[in-house]
């Protein structure tokens, strides 16, 4: 139960300051997974270059299109 205390305040915190999101992984040059240091809540970018939340279909996405990107990296070089 404490874990959920702790993941209240957090979020209220989040809700008053704001959000400190860091790049938790790099899709592709322009495409990256986005996570807040308090409340864990996750973003991506979506085909606009906005940040959106990251739902189970934009994780599919997400490593579908860093599989195609990697084998093309590949092929170039």
């Amino acid at each position: 139960m404490k874990k959920s205390t702790n993941q209240n305040a957090f979020k209220i915190i989040c809700d008053i300051i704001g959000h400190k999101y860091v790049v938790s992984k790099q899709v592709t040059s322009h495409v990256k997974e986005y996570t807040c240091k308090c409340c864990k809540k996750q973003l991506t970018t979506n085909s606009n270059g906005d940040l959106t939340e990251l739902t189970p279909t934009f994780k599919e996405i997400n490593s579908i299109l860093e599989d195609i990107y990697t084998r093309r990296m590949v092929r170039i070089k």
